[in-house]
């Protein structure tokens, strides 16, 4: 069965922008590599993840919200309507064999923040969360310090510089 990587990042980035190009490499890559592409279904990142894995002949489920003022993305192939955000998040966790967390805000910091709790409490199993930004490595290391305190896991989420190293390390754990 084809493994899915779920995608969180803002919806903020257009065309052109250096993190929506990120994106749009990524997807491409995602498909190359096998991989299903999993996201919010929405503009910016998630649109350019999806745009990337569709020109490469890949399946982009999209996780939309039912009442959401805003238009899907045209690059999904599967959309998943649900109910409210927490169902939203719900689902984009559960679709996931694999997390990839670009340049976001509050939002993204939600679902990273979710998946990695759920991972850390035992409530799902352990899966790779790979973070890309300057912002990530700073939240990143900052809470691994206070997981170190806790004597909690602290080697959950891990952080890459480049597409290929993104994909280097889903590889290494996924195939």
């Amino acid at each position: 069965m084809q493994k899915t990587i779920t995608i969180f990042g803002s919806a903020v980035p257009e065309a052109g922008d250096e993190q929506y190009e990120f994106a749009y490499q990524l997807g491409k890559k995602i498909a190359e590599n096998g991989y299903a592409v999993c996201s919010g279904g929405y503009a910016g990142i998630m649109e350019a993840v999806s745009k990337g894995a569709y020109q490469s002949g890949g399946t982009i489920y999209g996780i939309t919200l039912e009442n959401w003022k805003s238009v899907p993305n045209n690059y999904i192939t599967i959309e998943i309507r649900t109910n409210n955000l927490f169902e939203r998040i719900n689902k984009l966790i559960e679709m996931g064999d694999a997390y990839v967390v670009l340049q976001g805000g509050t939002g993204t910091l939600l679902e990273l923040a979710a998946v990695w709790e759920l991972i850390n409490k035992n409530l799902i199993q352990p899966k790779p969360i790979i973070c890309h930004s300057n912002l990530w490595k700073e939240i990143i290391s900052l809470m691994n310090e206070q997981l170190k305190i806790e004597n909690k896991r602290y080697d959950l989420v891990e952080v890459a510089d480049s597409v290929d190293e993104i994909i280097i390390k889903l590889n290494s754990k996924l195939k």
